[in-house]
């Protein structure tokens, strides 16, 4: 029971590569089946556990309910879509947020849930240095829009550079992952080189510090709640 539940848990969330839009499409009559394949295994798996369980037990374990809730919005999703689809409207299948709720839930899920509530509980801990961060790169965005700002400068596309602040938020915040260096600071590295002393120190800041400070806070907190959970506290 086990292995099939986790291979049908498996089979579901990899629905997603195959539906529309999908990595590797397959035709929607063949991913529905398969899904609801998947549903009527995991009701019977919550069937056959509710015949072992006393029956006020099943009823207060918030597991079953989110299970039976998520078996509920999944089936009328795939119906409206598939009748959305009959009509030629274009919709999007947002019941696939909740299938990770499947894998949560099972019994035989315990220490995904462990790891999960450990995660769970470690975000409030978190919270400050995040927003010590977006202050930060709010902060660096406002004195990027009053450097840059004003000197109309062009990117390479010959797009305006760092005139308008979400787009100098979202832009240094890809910097953080450095995914975009050294491109974003080249239109203003060739107006002056020195305002490359203005990105570098951004990096220092925010990608060598608050992400090595944010990663200590998390695995640290992390792990104090792993050693603290009880063994049955999981369940």
């Amino acid at each position: 029971m086990r292995t099939a539940t986790y291979f049908f848990i498996f089979l579901n969330l990899s629905l997603a590569l195959f539906e529309e839009p999908a990595v590797y499409p397959l035709p929607f009559l063949a991913t529905s089946v398969l899904e609801v394949l998947c549903l009527l295994v995991f009701l019977g798996r919550l069937t056959h556990f509710a015949k072992v369980t006393l029956h006020n037990v099943f009823w207060k374990d918030t597991k079953n309910i989110c299970i039976m809730v998520a078996i509920l919005l999944s089936l009328i999703d795939l119906a409206i879509y598939g009748v959305l689809r009959l009509y030629n409207v274009r919709n999007i299948r947002w019941s696939r947020i909740v299938r990770p709720i499947f894998l949560i839930n099972f019994a035989e899920s315990r220490q995904i849930r462990r790891a999960f509530r450990s995660i769970r509980n470690t975000l409030p801990e978190i919270t400050y240095v995040f927003l010590l961060f977006m202050f930060s790169l709010l902060m660096f965005s406002l004195m990027a829009l009053k450097l840059f700002g004003e000197r109309n400068l062009q990117t390479a596309e010959g797009l305006p550079y760092f005139r308008n602040y979400l787009e100098i938020v979202f832009d240094l915040y890809v910097l953080v992952t450095t995914a975009n260096s050294p491109d974003v600071m080249m239109p203003a590295f060739d107006f002056s080189s020195w305002y490359a002393l203005f990105f570098i120190a951004f990096v220092i800041v925010n990608t060598y510090i608050f992400m090595s400070l944010f990663l200590a806070v998390v695995y640290n907190n992390y792990k104090k709640h792993l050693k603290v959970m009880p063994g049955g506290a999981c369940d």
